[in-house]
């Protein structure tokens, strides 16, 4: 199984179509047996799907994520674990336990204002797209 976060600093990057990098985790038996950091080099959004299909990732941890994501996603066959915060390595260990706490619910709908600023309130990200 190949797992993909939103990746910042060891934690979990809030706002999906904005990060700059993913931790891969490869899982075994319930087991993390490798991982790294990879680069998005500048895709965002729905490339970002292409990108993590590309890969063969199974499944994403990430915070904030807008519908139009969350559906290309779907259509890559990669399973959404959204609204999640934390550290990475935390939260690949709990979906593999069983004990991830996610939002199946998460939405961003900013993504017509970013002209007009936004905080990304719904998801916490504290980031101000304009």
């Amino acid at each position: 199984m190949k797992i993909a976060v939103t990746y910042e600093n060891g934690q979990i990057f809030q706002h999906f179509g904005h990060t700059d990098q993913f931790k891969i985790y490869t899982a075994e038996n319930g087991k993390i047996i490798s991982s790294e950091v990879i680069d998005t080099n500048g895709s965002g959004h729905g490339a970002l799907a292409g990108l993590l299909s590309a890969l063969g990732i199974d499944a994403l941890i990430c915070g904030g994520i807008g519908g139009g994501a969350q559906m290309a996603l779907t259509q890559a066959g990669i399973k959404l674990y959204g609204g999640v915060s934390g550290y990475c390595d935390a939260a690949v260990e709990a979906l593999l336990g069983g004990t991830l706490e996610f939002n199946p619910n998460v939405k961003c709908g900013h993504h017509d204002h970013h002209g007009e600023g936004h905080t990304c309130g719904d998801h916490g990200c504290g980031h101000n797209f304009q």
